[in-house]
Order: C-alpha cells, then sequence, then structure tokens
C-alpha cells in the first residue's frame, strides 16, 4: 500500500526525484493498452476529457461514475474515500486514515485475505491503493470479464471489513515499519516539520502518516479503529469510478446490485479551521548523517476550487516562477550552479493548504544567498505580472501534458481520481480546466498579493553542517524587493513503427553503449555523456533556451543509461512535431558540451550516487550493491552511476571522446509510435542521419558473476534506523533463454514485486509484519521502491536472481534473513505444487498485458526484443507459459537457483552485532505485539534456529562511505 500526496496541478514542474519521493511518494502507474480511439486536443474553453461519462448517485448516497475509455480489453476500477489524514481530527489518533488502506486488505467473513488475494490472481490484476491528506483511494485493474467479480468482492470488503485483534496489531507494526524506511529521506522530515510550524489547529499539521509517537501507540487502538471505519467508510463519502472497455448500463446495475445494501452513516464533523498566521517563522533540521541542505520558503495557499481562480492563479505563477523555464531555475542551477535542485508545490486540496518553494543546495554556505534568491523573485511577483505570452506557453503545456498522459485507461481513471473526490462529479477536471484556460495576468498578479504575505511565510532548512548565523533571521519581502532592484548521409538503420490513434508521437533511439563501456578509472563516463547530451543543450540553444521552446508544447526529451544501452525517449503531440524535432534532435546529433554544463550534470550525478542513493535510500544502495559485488571484475562491477573516483576523474573531453565513438548509427535502434505518418518517419530518419556511420563502441563480451561458496555477507555500517536486506546469485538466464519463462513463474510465486500474494510477502509481511513488502527477481530492476514496472531497455548479457527483504526493525533481521532463506529453501528442495503452479500461470498471462500496457512499455519491449533476438514480448511469454509444465519450472528451479551459495548485502548501524550473530549461528527470536497462531510459533521456532553455517571469513563489514569510492 501506498502513501502519497496526490491532485497535483497539471501544470505543475516537474520535480527531482528525492522531492517526489517525500511529496508525492508513489503516482499510480498506466495499466491499460491504447486502442483506436484515445484523446485529442481540446480548444479553448472546451472539455478536456473527451469521454462520454455515466453518472449516478444511488439510494444510499454512493455515487458512481462509468467512463468508456476506447481502449479494449481492460477495466481499471478506482473507489476514492473522502477520508484522508485532514479527518484525523482527535488528539493522538494521527495516522489512521492510511493505517485502514492497509487494513482494508485484511479480509472479511465471506472473503478471508487468501480467498480475495486468489481471486485478484486469478483476474491478472494489478491492485494497490494510497492515502493523501484528503482521500483514500482503493484501485485495480484487470480483464474486463472480471468486472462483475472484482465489484463483487470490492463490495463485501467496504462493507464488511473484519478484523480480529492480532491482525491490527500486526498491521500496526507494518506501518511503523513503513515510517522507518521513510526515515532516510531528508526532504521528508523537512515537510513534517514545515507542516508543524505552519499549522498550529488544523489536521494538515500532520502528514498522512501521522505522528510518529501516534503510529507507536497503535497496537494500542483497536477500538478506537472501529470507530473510525464506522464514521468515514460510508457510501455518501464515497465514489466507484470504472473506467476502460465497459458498458454503462450494465456497470451500474452491478454496483446496485453489490453496493446497493450498502448504509448510510450519521456521522457528522467539520475539521477545525486554521486561524490567521501570526507573523513569518523559521525552523531547522539538524541531520544526522551527511547530505546537501534544504531551502524551503512556504505561503499558506487557497483550498481546490474548480470555481474560483485562486489556487489555480497561485499554482500557475509559482510554476512559471520557480520552474525549469524560469529565470531563477536558469541562475541559480544553469549559471551560478549553486543548486542541483529547483522545484515548486501548490497542492490541490480541500481546505487553506501549503504552495512551496524550495532548492537543494550544494555548499552550507551559498543556503542564505538561495533563501534571498527566492525571496527577491516572490517579492518581485507581487510588483511585476507575467507576460501574456509566457501564460500562453503555461496553457499550451497544460493541455498538451494532459492530453499525453491520458494514453490508457489506468491513466484515465487514475486522474478521474484525484479530482473526482472533491465533490464527488465526473465534470470536476473539466470545470477545472476551463478556470485555468481563463487566467490572466492579472489573475496572477492578484493572487501573489494575497497569499505571497510576509505573516503567512514559513523558512524551513535541513543541513548536516551549519548554515550561516543569518539565515535564521527573515527580512521582510518588501526588503528582499528593494535588494533584488540594488549532418546529412543517408541512414543506416531502420525504424520499427508501431501505428496507433494516438495522438501524442513517441520515439526511442536506442544506442548499444552503457556503463559497461565504462573506461577503467573513468566510471560513470556513458551516464554523463547521455546527460550531456540530454540536458545540455544543442551548439543552437543552451539548455534553458531548449526547455523554454518545448515547455508550450509539453513535450520532452530525455535519456536512460544502463549496463548496456542508453535511450533517449523523446514525446510531443503530433501537431507539434516539426518544431519539436527541430529543437530536440540537435541536442542528439548536434550537442553544445558546454563546460557550465559539464560542471553542473557532474556535480549532479555525484551526488545522485552519494546523496540519493548512498545516504538516503538504503534499499536502493542495498540492491546496487550486491549487483556490484555479485559481477565484481566485470564490467557490470560498478554502478550505472560510476564511482565517486571515477566520477571526479572524468573531464569534458573524455565525454566528447564517448559521444563520437558511441553514438554512431551502427549502433542505434530505432522506434516510433502513436498517429505517425510516413512524412514523420522520414524526417526522423533525416535528422538521425546527420551522426557519424559508423558500428559504434566494441561489443562486450559474455559475461557471469561469480558464484559465491556458500553464504557471503557484506554488512554496510549506516547511521539507519532499520536493517535493509538483499540477497541473490547471477544465473545464466536472459529473455533470450529457454528456461526464461519457467523462472519468470518461479520468482512470480515466491515475490512478484508490489504483489501482497506472493509467498515472501505472505510469510514475512502479512504474517509477521516484520516490515513493508518482500520481492524477488531474476531481472534487473533500478529504482524498484518508486514503481510497479521495471523500465524497458534495461537489456542485460548476464543477470541476477535477487531477493529483497524491505527494512526491518535491526533486531529482526537475522530472522528475517532466515525466514527468507527458509523459504527459498523449500521452494528449491520442494518446488512448486500443480496448483501454485496453475494459479501463477493464469495469472502472468493476463498480467503480461498489464505489464505492457502503456505506449512506452509497448515501444521500448519491441526494441528489447530486436535487442534479445527474440519475438514480441507478450507473444514470447503467453506461448512460453502455455507450454509450461509444473516439472519444467521446477526443473528450472532446481537448475539455477540456490539457498546455499547466495552473497549477501546487509545494511544497518550495528554491524559488529549483527555479524557476531551471524558467525555464532545464534537462535534469533521474535516477539509480537499481538497473540500468533501456534503453528506460526512453532514455525518461528524452526526458523529461529536455522543453521546458516556462515564462516567468520564470508562476513565483511564495511562503512557506508567507502562503498562505490573507487
Amino acid at each position: 500500500m501506498l502513501t502519497t500526496t496526490l491532485s497535483r496541478p497539471p501544470f505543475a514542474t516537474s520535480m527531482p526525484a528525492a522531492v517526489l519521493a517525500a511529496l508525492l511518494a508513489f503516482a499510480p502507474h498506466a495499466m491499460a493498452a491504447p486502442a483506436t480511439k484515445a484523446a485529442a486536443a481540446a480548444p479553448a474553453g472546451a472539455d478536456v476529457l473527451p469521454f462520454k461519462a455515466s453518472e449516478k448517485t444511488l439510494p444510499n448516497g454512493l455515487k458512481v461514475i462509468v467512463v468508456p475509455t476506447g481502449f479494449p480489453n481492460l477495466v481499471s476500477v478506482h473507489i476514492p474515500v473522502q477520508t484522508g489524514s485532514r479527518n484525523e481530527v482527535e488528539p493522538g489518533k494521527s495516522g489512521f486514515a492510511h493505517f485502514f488502506e492497509h487494513m482494508m486488505f485484511r479480509g472479511t467473513p465471506a472473503y478471508p485475505p487468501e480467498k480475495y488475494q486468489a481471486i485478484i490472481t486469478k483476474a491478472g490484476a494489478r491492485q494497490n491503493a494510497y492515502t493523501s491528506d484528503d482521500l483514500t483511494n482503493y484501485y485495480t485493474t484487470f480483464a474486463k470479464e472480471d468486472l462483475e467479480t472484482v465489484l463483487k468482492v470490492e463490495a463485501d470488503r467496504f462493507q464488511h471489513l473484519s478484523y480480529p485483534v492480532e491482525a491490527f496489531k500486526t498491521e500496526s507494526r507494518a506501518v511503523l515499519g513503513e515510517y522507518n524506511k521513510n526515515s532516510a529521506n531528508p526532504m521528508q522530515k523537512l515537510f513534517e516539520v514545515q507542516r508543524e510550524a505552519a499549522f498550529s489547529t488544523h489536521t494538515y499539521r500532520h502528514t498522512t502518516m501521522g505522528f510518529l509517537k501516534d503510529i507507536e501507540d497503535m497496537p494500542n487502538q483497536y477500538a478506537y479503529s472501529k470507530v473510525f471505519f464506522d464514521r468515514w467508510y460510508r457510501p455518501e463519502r464515497t465514489t466507484v469510478i470504472i473506467a476502460g472497455d465497459v458498458e454503462p448500463a450494465k456497470a451500474v446495475a452491478m454496483v446496485e446490485k453489490y453496493w446497493g445494501a450498502w448504509k448510510r452513516g450519521s456521522f457528522k464533523s467539520n475539521g477545525p479551521a486554521e486561524p490567521a498566521p501570526k507573523g513569518a517563522q523559521y525552523r531547522h533540521v539538524a541531520w544526522q548523517t551527511p547530505t546537501l541542505p534544504l531551502v524551503t520558503v512556504a505561503f499558506r495557499a487557497p483550498a481546490f476550487s474548480d470555481r474560483q481562480k485562486d489556487q489555480a492563479a497561485l499554482s500557475m505563477l509559482l510554476s512559471l516562477s520557480f520552474g525549469r523555464t524560469s529565470s531563477l531555475y536558469k541562475r541559480l542551477v544553469q549559471d551560478e550552479q549553486k543548486v542541483d535542485q529547483l522545484f515548486d508545490f501548490v497542492p490541490n486540496r480541500v481546505d487553506p493548504t501549503l504552495a512551496t518553494i524550495g532548492a537543494r543546495v550544494k555548499k552550507p554556505q551559498d543556503a542564505l544567498y538561495v533563501r534571498d534568491a527566492i525571496l527577491e523573485t516572490v517579492a518581485r511577483l507581487r510588483d511585476e505580472p507575467v507576460t501574456a505570452g509566457a501564460l500562453a506557453d503555461a496553457k499550451s503545456a497544460n493541455k498538451y501534458g494532459l492530453i499525453r498522459s491520458l494514453d490508457n485507461t489506468e491513466a484515465i481513471a487514475s486522474t478521474l481520481a484525484s479530482y473526482v473526490h472533491f465533490e464527488r462529479s465526473y465534470g470536476t477536471l473539466n470545470r477545472y480546466y476551463r478556470v485555468v484556460d481563463s487566467l490572466t495576468p492579472a489573475d496572477l498578479q492578484a493572487a501573489a498579493r494575497k497569499y505571497l504575505v510576509d505573516n503567512a511565510m514559513v523558512v524551513t532548512t535541513l543541513s548536516h553542517e551549519a548554515l550561516p548565523a543569518a539565515i535564521g533571521t527573515l527580512p521582510k519581502l518588501a526588503d528582499a524587493a528593494q535588494g533584488a532592484k540594488a549532418a546529412g548521409s543517408p541512414a543506416h538503420f531502420d525504424v520499427l513503427v508501431q501505428k496507433s490513434a494516438l495522438p501524442q508521437i513517441r520515439f526511442k533511439l536506442l544506442f548499444a553503449a552503457g556503463s559497461a563501456h565504462d573506461p577503467k578509472g573513468k566510471e560513470g563516463l556513458a551516464a554523463l555523456t547521455a546527460a550531456m547530451v540530454a540536458a545540455s543543450g544543442s551548439r543552437e540553444r543552451k539548455i534553458d533556451e531548449v526547455t523554454k521552446a518545448l515547455f508550450p508544447l509539453a513535450a520532452s526529451f530525455s535519456e536512460q543509461t544502463d549496463k548496456e544501452m542508453t535511450t533517449f525517449t523523446g514525446s510531443t503531440h503530433k501537431d507539434n512535431w516539426n518544431q519539436y524535432l527541430g529543437i530536440a534532435l540537435p541536442l542528439l546529433v548536434d550537442p553544445g558540451f558546454r563546460e557550465e554544463d559539464f560542471r553542473r550534470l557532474k556535480d549532479a550525478q555525484k551526488n545522485a550516487l552519494v546523496l540519493d542513493l548512498k545516504d538516503n535510500n538504503e534499499e536502493e544502495f542495498g540492491k546496487e550493491r550486491l549487483q556490484a559485488n555479485v559481477f565484481a571484475g566485470t564490467p557490470y562491477g560498478h554502478p550505472v552511476l560510476g564511482t565517486a573516483k571515477g566520477i571526479d576523474a572524468i573531464t569534458l573531453d573524455d565525454v566528447k571522446s564517448f559521444y563520437r565513438q558511441a553514438y554512431q548509427q551502427g549502433a542505434l535502434r530505432v522506434g516510433i509510435s502513436g498517429d505517425v505518418s510516413d512524412a514523420m518517419v522520414a524526417s526522423l530518419k533525416g535528422a538521425l542521419a546527420r551522426l557519424p556511420a559508423g558500428a559504434g563502441l566494441p561489443a562486450t563480451p559474455p559475461l557471469r558473476g561469480r558464484m559465491p561458496n556458500g553464504l557471503e555477507v557484506e554488512i554496510i555500517e549506516k547511521n539507519t534506523r532499520a536493517t535493509a536486506i538483499s540477497f541473490g546469485l547471477p544465473i545464466e538466464v536472459t529473455r533470450s533463454h529457454p528456461d526464461f519463462a519457467a523462472l519468470w513463474l518461479a520468482k512470480t510465486w515466491l515475490g512478484e514485486h508490489r504483489a501482497s500474494s506472493a509467498r515472501l510477502y505472505q510469510r514475512i509481511r502479512e504474517e509477521r509484519g516484520l516490515n513493508y513488502g518482500d520481492y524477488a527477481y531474476i531481472e534487473a530492476f533500478p529504482r524498484g521502491m518508486f514503481q510497479f514496472f521495471p523500465n524497458p531497455n534495461l537489456g542485460r548479457k548476464a543477470q541476477l536472481f535477487e531477493v529483497w527483504i524491505r527494512p526491518v526493525a535491526p533486531q529482526n533481521g537475522h530472522f528475517a534473513l532466515r525466514a527468507a532463506l527458509f523459504e527459498l529453501d523449500k521452494l528449491v528442495s520442494g518446488g512448486l505444487s500443480q496448483q501454485d503452479f496453475e494459479t501463477t500461470r493464469d495469472y502472468l498471462m493476463k498480467n503480461v498485458f498489464v505489464m505492457t500496457a502503456t505506449q512506452d512499455q509497448q515501444l521500448g519491449y519491441a526494441l528489447d526484443a530486436q535487442w534479445y533476438r527474440t519475438p514480441e514480448f507478450t507473444r514470447m511469454m503467453r506461448e512460453a507459459l502455455a507450454r509450461l509444465s509444473v516439472a519444467d519450472v521446477n526443473a528450472a528451479i532446481r537448475k539455477h537457483l540456490s539457498s546455499k551459495n547466495l552473497s549477501a548485502v546487509i545494511i544497518t548501524k550495528d554491524a559488529a552485532g549483527l555479524k557476531d550473530k551471524l558467525v555464532s549461528d545464534a537462535f534469533s527470536p521474535i516477539t509480537y505485539d499481538a497473540q500468533k497462531p501456534q503453528s506460526l510459533l512453532d514455525e518461528d521456532k524452526q526458523i529461529g534456529a536455522l543453521k546458516l553455517g556462515i564462516r567468520p571469513e564470508a562476513v565483511k563489514i564495511n562503512p557506508a562511505a567507502e562503498a562505490f569510492a573507487q
């Protein structure tokens, strides 16, 4: 389950990953395949949603919205409930809205958790939920023939949720585990402190997770949990959104059949109104471990409205003034390079909230300068209106950006859910966009004068090192304002075309050049070269000019580097193709390679390695370290980002040399999708023909990681609240291997990513409440904690079988490792049963469409199939799955997996203490807050005494600072 802050304004600027992790912990993924009908651009004043929706309010108050999207085969059901952390009005009871997002998966008398999960799995569905300040949304995407079944079981859990005190207490520990996993993110802590300072009375004072002291006390609040559910989970607060390949009349009838008996509630409560602010405030967070300083400036912001202009105007104003097209971004990020992230955020909320401007500063001594630069810009907004041209460009980006996102059923339903919850109306988003379309420069200036005022300002900083003393003294905005005043040969490649009716055109340029080609001592060169192509401008345009030119088109050009390949992805509306091509393609074929951009991007890459990966994210750190350990001594033996020493050694001349050798036509695969014309394909080929006609870099040799001898463990010593565990072994199985489908099925049963039905998740997380989730993989999945599905274009010649145990309490680390190995050993020695095999295969036969549903996934997987020399992915998998037998799967498990010879990486604070436990094979006890079945307690004793036989010399302790240093 997921905690997030959705309903972000559609025109808000793109945010750095660290900010998204704190503010937008998860955005629901697209999960439906495009078809012949798609969204088209809306003229000014027209509805932006092109679909014909049916709406009905049942006698009990339940709202039903049915949206046929024109996309075949899939249906997405979203159920937003008007309850979030805003509704947690009693002191000591914060976090319960998010808590019930978890508890809603605990079953009913008619459908216990295992039965409910079996139904969802049989439907080939992907399912999850999220909680925000104002709502909790439950969503499921599945094959259309399962609609009635899904509506039936969902209605049952909303009306008949039942859980014993033991399950309640177990889940409360899992929620604490979720809080702990977020504790490594300094941005998350900063926003907690900011909200506490900004609000004295309103429940927006606490985040969606709740106050830590309340989370720790949750096991004692069983009786209150029943009260909370009875109050807020009622039909008059709930909407059932059904989108996709659906007939409205039949869908409404199904909802009436299964949801009509749900009783209306009677509880009435208005959250406490926040009094007017009494003056500017400053708060500082002292961070215990090294990190870059953060500076945020926040102001009271108006509540969401689809009729009044204030909130839309303020959001648009900050997006223009602090986004990537702004003069301040150019000054601080590109020219002066004092910050590596600048962002703004004005959330859509039921009640008045906070508008935030923030920056991550490279040097502590510059924090005061950056704060003042932000305040000067804010002050100027009250005196100087934006230009009509800039506002028109922002509106254009807003419109085309929305259209770009509505390319599948899941995205449509998700977008609707984030707006429908305000008034339970399909028309909310259309009305909001009419407000946006009506904005004038005078409206934006009026919003600045009304809301960007001294009394409502909250400045928050976070740092490990000391900041300038004067940063705690806040100047008046009027004083800040006063301070501001003082090629061309034939193409040697083919183009794969995926023709559809989507007006959004997407192309991918896949080069056979990745981090496996990094020269020794220059680790990180492939990634830095790709970043210099995508984010440093062309010879004709500097990057700020490129950004401004792409802004009104809502277009993009981005890069992704992996071990064997670098992929550039472009996206624009078909109406803007020629204009876009003239802006974006020169980035690749005629790059600017300016020294100032090189310094900026080199710093950003090192910060991404040292801060974002190592210091702020133990889970991705552990997974990346495991890859490096298993493939040590091979071209895969370092992160794609490189090493700290390798990045330091790279020069601009190195980048230019790598570019000339790597980005040649013979190393290129091209794919394009959407409503593509022959003229578009010809113009793309013509632009790419300016690349050299050579073969590119030499192919990397075949490789395989080192097979561990017994259990080999690296313990990374790090100052952290929790213990993160990853373990695995090298495998020869890739997508081109005959055992790929069999091993894919086995890992799905053992630990399907983000699926609560998988074995590890059930045994470690559900039964014992040890952590937030437990998963298994046979392909690399970078950034897995942020995504449901891996990105395409991560093809590798060697892979790793990996088990990812999300952070557990340190005292449970030894037991969690044993528990995972216990389950893996049972799989290797006993194999799958016929029933488990059939259930998992049936799930994958359907789910393969869900994981390849978006335009980007379909195009990316098609290029991957070329690289692996395999058939199209969904066809390959379905045909291979259909041929499989349980004997095939169990034979592949025995051949490729092991529970004895494994490499493990564990990140924890007490490294020496953990080593003692491992090498002594000491019994690992576990205690629970709630009673557990005797059978589970007996199994705990068996697991706790499991002999791992780890040799002392096979356990190494290394400080976190030394990882990826060289």
